[in-house]
This record gives C-alpha cells, structure tokens and sequence, in this order.
C-alpha cells in the first residue's frame, strides 16, 4: 500500500475513534492545541522564517510573501481562533428534522460528521490549524496537504496538533500530514474513494483546477475572489471611501479583497475623485477605464497590480457587470436607495451580497464562527464562508417497535 493509501486508511480508522466522543474531549483537544500554539510559538516562527528565507531566495510576489509569513501576532491570532472554536457549539448531533409516522415509526434527520477530509492548499500556514481544529469539532479525521513553500511551518504546526491529540486522549491520526512534493500525490489522494469523504481545495486557480479535473471523491472548491464593490448615485461619499479602502488595502492578499469598484456616471464626478484619492493615499495603484481617467488625474489604465475602477450607467450596468466579472465570491454596494439595495441582495448571484460594508467581513471570524475551512464558490453542499456546519452531513433516524411495510 502507498504512503498515502496508508494515511488515508489511518485517518479513516480514526475518524470512526472519533465521531462518538462527545463535546467535551473534542473540545480540551482544541484548547490544547491552543495552548500548545502559544507555548511553542518560537519553534512555529523559527520554522517559518526558514521557510521565508527559501521563498524570497525563489523571487516569490510579495503577495504569497504575505500568506505564508507569521509573527506572534499572527500566531496569537490562530491560537485564539482554536480557542474560540471551541467555545461553539458542537455541530454534530442536532435534530433538523423530525417526525413520529401515523404507523408509530419515529423519524429524525440528524447531524453527522463527514467522515475524512481531504485539505489541499498553498502558502497559508494558518490553514492548517483552521482546518485541523474545525474538523476535529465536527468529528472528522483530516488529511492536510500543504504547500512545499509552507512545508517546514506546517510541520511545526502539525506537531503541536498530534502532541495535543495524544495528551487528550484522542486518536494521533485524526490529523495527518502528507508530504509536500510533486502532485502525483494530490492526484492519488483525490482517487482515495474507500477512504476520503470530500476534498477541499484552497489556492490558486491552477490547483483548483488540478484537483477538479483528477478528483474521484466529491469537491467543494475554494476558489478565487473578484470581488466588486458598486458605489451607487447618491451614496455617502465617506463611507464609500472607507469602505473601499478597507476592502482593497486591510489585507489585500485575501480572497474577500476588493479588485474592483463601480461608480455609478450620474454621481462619478462627485463620488470617484474622493474614492479613488483615499486609495493612492492609503498606498493603492489603481487602473481606470477612459470615463475613470477623464474625471480623476493620476490614474493609469496599467499597471502591476491594485484596484480596477469602472464608470458605469447606473444599477442595472452594475449588475451587469458582475454577473460577467464576478466569481461569485463577495459583491458590495454602498448606497442610499433602499430599492437599489433590496435589488442587490436578490439579483447577485454571489456567496455573499454586502450593502454598506466591507467585502472583507466575509469571513468565518467576522461571522462568529471562529474560523473557516475556506470560502466555497459553488452551490452545493454548502456556499460561502464554510465552517463547522458545512463539516457535517445527515442521516436519517429510524425508531420503531416492530412496524414493516405494508
């Protein structure tokens, strides 16, 4: 057997340790892992800047720079994001349907942990504790295949989960690690069908596709963000600049950034002066069309990389717009129209429509589900930012005292 048939089979045998222990041993897990992040944080930065080393020695954009580096705050961050995980509810074992049958049968619908997960991603080494702690709490074994560019970060990570799984009492191989390298190995965990309930792919477009195209366990893909932001006749010219720049420039490496603002022509002259100077002012280059670079000067239609900004003929040619361009991640409007809004909450098809606010509160923190396994693109199983809930499938319940069918 291969070395990944191998881990596979393990992490099979330890999702079935794990899916009936209760809330309370998943969770002193997770707060071991917690604590162990922030006790071994020197071991977790020095392994990290190993990595970062190597990466700036390859000439990598200092956007993937930014995914993989950590400092303590960083670190801080992913601890107390396994913390508060566990502080949720546990998602397994909730009711969501239930019904006693005019032949005395009791039926329920039940909530019930995937089984094995299978995580492919690149750069972010936080992955790997988001992924780890939330499929842990919803009772599932995970197979983690990072990056080779995160390959020593993720291993120090990884050992302070397996520590904490052994210290708890709860299966080691819960939580396995296959080595980075070429992608024959993502090729052969993704035909894993005894053993791999669902494969979650994170990272660039190429990897999506990758593992679209050679999967033979279901996928949810996490796929790129292009991410609009539509500034409406009318809109609060403050907020709309406060909001775009938050959306373009608080981390701009994130898939819920903002790539692309809209202004609507009637108000552009009013609104895109101030907009798009709060950008250049907070350190954004931004690419304009013809009616952009006539209104604002300094605005360049090229240029390496940033924010593209677009005039448009009102709502409509908005929505227009990003049901063309748009990838059905995260998509904005800021406006005063209640009708334009109502609008944009319906006609969107995105996994989450923004009025008033950042694109960049889309996520499973801001959304006070302690974290996410990513945000998924597509329609099923689940849609946007994917936590504990989308860990989980059903099975139905069936109780009776001897009743066969008629």
């Amino acid at each position: 057997m291969s070395e990944v048939a191998t881990l596979c089979a393990r992490a099979r045998v330890a999702a079935r340790q794990l899916a009936p222990r209760d809330r309370a041993a998943k969770d002193a897990a997770l707060s071991a892992i917690a604590e162990g992040l922030r006790a071994r944080t020197a071991d977790v930065l020095a392994a990290n800047a190993l990595d970062l080393e190597e990466a700036r020695a390859r000439g990598t954009s200092s956007a993937l720079l930014d995914r993989l580096a950590l400092d303590p705050g960083r670190v801080s961050q992913m601890a107390n994001a396994v913390a508060q995980i566990a502080r949720l509810s546990d998602p397994v074992g909730h009711v969501l349907f239930e019904s006693t049958r005019p032949n005395g049968v009791h039926v329920r619908r039940v909530s019930v942990p995937l089984g094995v997960v299978a995580m492919i991603y690149e750069a972010r080494p936080n992955v790997t504790t988001d992924a780890s702690a939330l499929c842990l709490k919803a009772g599932n074994a995970v197979v983690l295949r990072g990056g080779s560019e995160a390959a020593r970060s993720n291993a120090a990570i990884h050992a302070v989960i397996a520590d904490a799984l052994d210290a708890c009492g709860l299966p080691r191989d819960a939580v396995q690690m296959l080595p980075p390298g070429n992608r024959d190995a993502i090729r052969e965990l993704l035909q894993q069908t005894e053993t791999v309930d669902l494969a979650i792919p994170r990272g660039g477009e190429g990897l999506i596709r990758f593992v679209q195209e050679n999967a033979r366990v279901p996928v949810i893909a996490h796929a790129k963000g292009v991410c609009h932001l539509y500034v409406d006749a009318g809109a609060d010219v403050e907020m709309a600049a406060r909001i775009a720049v938050n959306a373009k420039l608080q981390r701009p490496s994130a898939c819920n950034a903002l790539e692309c603002l809209l202004v609507d022509a009637k108000d552009a002259s009013r609104v895109l002066p101030p907009v798009v100077r709060a950008l250049i002012d907070g350190g954004c280059e931004v690419r304009g069309c013809e009616r952009t670079r006539a209104l604002v000067q300094g605005v360049k239609q090229y240029l390496d990389r940033v924010i593209a900004v677009r005039v448009v003929d009102g709502i409509d040619a908005a929505l227009d717009h990003v049901a063309r361009f748009g990838s059905g991640h995260t998509e904005a409007i800021c406006t005063r129209d209640v009708g334009h809004a109502e609008r944009w909450r319906h006609e969107v098809d995105a996994a989450c429509v923004v009025v008033n606010a950042s694109t960049r509160l889309h996520d499973g923190g801001e959304f006070g589900m302690g974290a996410e396994i990513g945000t998924a693109t597509g329609k099923l199983h689940w849609r946007g930012t994917m936590g504990l809930q989308g860990l989980t499938t059903f099975q139905w319940v069936v109780d009776g005292d001897g009743q066969v069918r008629a």
